[in-house]
């Protein structure tokens, strides 16, 4: 037998239909486990979009409503013991970690409390913005390591498919379109998978870093207003 046959013959029988799937079939066994990397790469992308987005969504909502309620002239004391019975978020969890601060300290009843109680409740709203913000952005690390990552896995996958193919082709010693395409689009189509995990979570990534500044900054604006309130209520305190 010719030898040009023989390693004709190695090489992958490729069906004329060059579908997505028949490319991934027939990819090399490291191209293939780059691909289904990266497709679970893009399903665990998703679900942190779709669970962000929910999460940024009610947050805002919630501290709509808070503030509506907080600067309808509603008694704090009553706000406070409405907000114990539950799990508040947001602004409603630093006016708790700020009002329990308070009470202790009133309970205490000394003016020595009184005067370093502006600086301990700063403190603890400084402690639930920072819980607040950890919650945040937790998980958007992982969007930042895919949109990064994910092109250059792709591109390993890529280059080691090509690899594969020309070395095929060297031995087979025909470089006709019908041999070479197959290979170059089923090694391409690891590039096309990285990008597509890429590029959903570089945006994803973009909009809610912004969006977690804005909901941080609408935290430590409410945390000033609030602790000047407690502040004018110590100095009301200190003078009677």
């Amino acid at each position: 037998m010719n030898p040009a046959d023989v390693a004709q013959s190695a090489l992958p029988t490729f069906s004329q239909s060059l579908s997505i799937w028949t490319l991934f079939w027939q990819a090399h066994i490291v191209v293939k486990l780059v691909m289904i990397g990266l497709i679970f790469a893009s399903v665990w992308c998703w679900a942190i979009i779709l669970n962000k987005t929910l999460l940024y969504r009610r947050l805002a909502k919630a501290m709509d409503q808070f503030e509506e309620v907080f600067w309808s002239g509603q008694s704090l004391d009553e706000l406070y013991r409405n907000l114990s019975q539950t799990q508040p978020t947001g602004m409603g969890a630093v006016f708790l970690a700020a009002m329990t601060e308070w009470k202790r300290s009133i309970e205490g009843g000394s003016a020595r409390a009184f005067g370093s109680l502006a600086g301990r409740v700063e403190k603890v709203m400084d402690v639930a913005i920072q819980r607040e913000t950890e919650r945040l952005n937790s998980g958007l690390m992982v969007l930042s390591n895919i949109a990064s990552a994910a092109p250059f896995i792709g591109l390993f996958g890529t280059v080691w498919g090509i690899m594969n193919s020309f070395m095929a082709i060297a031995a087979s010693k025909n470089t006709s379109l019908a041999v070479v395409a197959p290979g170059i689009s089923e090694s391409l189509l690891a590039t096309a998978i990285g990008l597509v995990a890429a590029i959903p979570a570089v945006i994803a990534y973009n909009s809610f870093a912004a969006r977690v500044a804005n909901l941080q900054t609408r935290l430590e604006g409410f945390a000033d207003e609030f602790s000047a309130i407690l502040s004018r209520q110590v100095d009301q305190r200190l003078a009677a």
